[in-house]
């Protein structure tokens, strides 16, 4: 079945729905799916057209359960998108590397790394080959929270249309639609930061270069700057540098030029120059900054905020695509309920449950800034059991409590960090 994205919908001023999705990404696709397979009347909205470019190419294996719940793993699989068993980290003379299926929890060890333009086409086209409802180009303007949803469209012949829903997902990533419109945005914990990033024709002749790893190559000077380097199936790479404005070079400057900021960045990290000296850049770099955002609230018994939409940390451990499928997940099974008839706590049964892992993220994130953790990744002699288990989070399981470095995430790694610089 061809599903491009010129799909005719017969114009109507109004339409009544279930439930009414922001977003055709990740989270908004599985979310549509899995409540579509449920019975229920979904639509979803999509400001853009697909294929777009999205950043955030390298999943963690977790995901693959989430897609194996939508149905659309064997798609997937079959897409031809680059093996990934794991993460490697560079810093100085230092490398060591995570094995995703040497891991403390049980569940997939492997995933891929994807070219996001081309994975979230596709969990979209397989979410209108179940039978979803996807209306691309159409932009929420407003919406009322009256008694049920009530959203205000317009589409891309300026025709306005008018959603009806008992419910509202916003899987609309860094458009984050609702927590502009209904003013839930509150500033994030994480200090400013700025990525600069591309794709390259990598051109990579080092024999010892592991495609089938997410490399994280660490400033020789200033352990607050790292690259990441995700290797495609095709020969090219999405590569990336991140740190505070003013660490960047040339960046403050209004008319810089990001291509040379992003290749003055790379030749500062010799483990990367020797390694990308004959890549190509293939587009021009894109910048990202003040990326980390924060809500103030997740949901309530009207709407519910999915992955970056509420909350987004930092790309560091590539957990935006985990979140966003773990919160599609989880919001729907609440959901699914409470459109059956049931009482729903959703502070309970979604804020609360979603914020373990997100908060479990956290520590690390914080802690890879502050060098605690880098310390303890660059450990040269570490534990296999305590390493299974922080291998266990770099894979995505955040959520499993049965995992001590889940469960007391701070005090556990605090032991770690001690016990490498001791």
């Amino acid at each position: 079945m061809s599903t491009d994205n010129a799909v005719q919908h017969d114009y109507a001023p109004s339409l009544n729905v279930d439930v009414a999705i922001i977003g055709a990404g990740p989270s908004g696709s599985i979310a549509a799916s899995l409540l579509h397979a449920q019975g229920k009347r979904v639509v979803v909205l999509e400001k853009q057209h697909f294929p777009r470019f999205s950043i955030g190419e390298s999943l963690l294996p977790c995901c693959m359960t989430v897609i194996e719940q939508a149905n659309m793993l064997a798609a997937v699989e079959q897409a031809g998108f680059q093996f990934k068993n794991g993460a490697a980290f560079k810093y100085r003379d230092k490398y060591t590397q995570f094995d995703f299926t040497d891991k403390f929890t049980s569940g997939p060890g492997t995933t891929f790394q994807v070219e996001r333009a081309n994975f979230d086409k596709l969990l979209a086209d397989e979410a209108q080959k179940q039978g979803v409802d996807i209306r691309y180009g159409h932009s929420v303007e407003s919406i009322e929270l009256q008694a049920e949803p009530r959203l205000v469209l317009i589409n891309e012949q300026g025709q306005q249309q008018i959603v009806n829903a008992q419910f509202v997902l916003d899987a609309s990533g860094f458009g984050r639609v609702l927590p502009r419109l209904l003013d839930l945005e509150k500033p994030s914990s994480l200090p400013s930061r700025s990525a600069v990033f591309n794709h390259i024709r990598d051109n990579i002749t080092d024999k010892n270069f592991d495609r089938n790893k997410i490399l994280i190559s660490v400033h020789p000077d200033n352990q607050d700057i790292w690259y990441w380097l995700i290797p495609f199936s095709d020969g090219r790479c999405s590569v990336g540098v991140v740190g505070k404005a003013e660490q960047l070079e040339g960046l403050t400057t209004d008319d810089c030029d990001l291509n040379q900021v992003l290749t003055t960045m790379i030749n500062q990290e010799p483990g990367l120059k020797q390694l990308l000296a004959n890549a190509e850049l293939i587009n021009q770099s894109a910048l990202l900054k003040g990326y980390s955002a924060n809500v103030s609230t997740l949901a309530t018994n009207k709407f519910a905020l999915l992955g970056n939409a509420g909350e987004f940390l930092d790309p560091v451990f590539s957990s935006g695509v985990t979140i966003a499928m773990q919160s599609a997940s989880m919001a729907t099974k609440a959901l699914i309920k409470q459109l059956d008839g049931h009482q729903v706590d959703w502070d309970q049964e979604y804020a609360a449950p979603l914020m373990k892992g997100v908060d479990t993220f956290r520590t690390y994130v914080e802690a890879w800034y502050d060098c605690r953790f880098q310390d303890a990744i660059f450990f040269d002699d570490p534990d296999p059991k305590v390493k299974q288990m922080i291998c266990s989070i770099l894979a995505g399981y955040a959520w499993d409590d049965t995992n001590p470095f889940v469960s007391e995430s701070k005090r556990r790694l605090d032991m770690v960090v001690e016990l490498c610089r001791s």
